[in-house]
């Protein structure tokens, strides 16, 4: 299991497309939750779950994953 959080100043409803995409379409997760400050994956026995909390100027991108350790390290390095 991974957990990871990151500093950026991206606007919530990228991240969350950001998310989509790369866990959703490119890995193949499929997409179990989404709303504006979250969005949630499942898949091959494990998950990733990505949220977004708001601070000021910028947003903090907490990102939790079992089975799926090596990509949520690969998509928080492209934030």
């Amino acid at each position: 299991m991974i957990r990871m959080s990151k500093k950026t100043k991206l606007a919530p409803a990228e991240i969350i497309k950001r998310a989509s995409n790369y866990f959703g379409t490119d890995i193949g997760l499929s997409e179990k939750k989404r709303n504006p400050c979250c969005i949630f994956f499942e898949g091959t026995g494990g998950y990733v779950s990505v949220n977004l909390v708001e601070e000021d100027m910028h947003r903090i991108v907490e990102i939790e994953g079992r089975e799926w350790e090596y990509q949520v390290k690969e998509f928080m390095g492209r934030l």
